[in-house]
């Protein structure tokens, strides 16, 4: 049965870039050289040293882990994605005439495009009327594999808040970067006394980084605790 799935990197302190560099993403060397890109290559390493992904970009080498595994796993998992126009507008020119994803690919945007086709059944497809209509199309492409939500973190935010994902995995690396683009804030839309609740079903840890997947419950009211004073708060 067709679920709804994202997965991010992340820094032990919640960050999956540096601070947002202004410029074009399409301007890829421009953007190297600027403040997002060490954080962000930092928290992908795991994934460059996965031999699973580099076999997927055309590249040798690589190392044969538990980590390339899940790589492996995810893209196996996956028939069809939705992800933002940020990430597509970076990705265009390094992922070449045949990218990773081999399925159906949905950009969220609010820039009308054509279809771009490419090799290996990899095709995007622009929606501009937002996260929703592209999940929906996603999941009528996808067959009986998942939807995955591919990014950025801008675009997973606006899954979860709006109750889409069903299933999270955070892969999370040892280092504080400090500062960033933050996967989590305000932009989830949550009230004071809201929080979304969140079950792990598996937990892989390595020493480059540890894999955590959660189901993702939805929504719930935050109660105040009076526990440690054995009830008299409530009396």
């Amino acid at each position: 049965m067709t679920k709804v799935t994202a997965q991010m990197s992340v820094s032990l302190d919640g960050f999956y870039a540096g601070p947002m560099d202004p410029r074009d993403p399409k301007d890829m060397a421009g953007w190297m050289a600027g403040p997002e890109a060490p954080g962000f290559f930092r928290v992908t390493r795991w994934v460059v040293d996965a031999m699973s992904w580099r076999e997927r970009l055309g590249f040798a080498g690589g190392e044969r882990s538990i980590s390339s595994e899940i790589v492996e796993e995810t893209f196996a998992a996956a028939g069809a994605y939705v992800m933002g126009r940020r990430m597509f507008d970076g990705g265009e020119v390094p992922w070449g005439d045949d990218p990773p994803f081999r399925a159906p690919v949905f950009v969220v945007t609010h820039r009308p495009r054509e279809v771009v086709p490419r090799e290996g059944g990899t095709s995007f497809t622009f929606v501009t009327e937002g996260v929703e209509r592209a999940v929906e199309l996603a999941r009528a492409a996808a067959g009986d594999k998942d939807v995955a939500i591919a990014g950025g973190g801008t675009l997973l935010r606006a899954a979860l808040a709006a109750g889409l994902v069903e299933q999270l995995e955070l892969h999370i690396v040892p280092v504080l970067l400090g500062s960033g683009l933050r996967l989590f804030d305000e932009s989830l839309g949550l009230a004071d006394d809201e929080g979304i609740e969140l079950t792990p079903t598996r937990v892989v840890e390595t020493p480059e980084v540890t894999h955590i997947r959660y189901a993702v419950c939805g929504r719930s009211h935050l109660a105040l605790d009076d526990r440690g004073r054995n009830g008299e708060a409530s009396k």
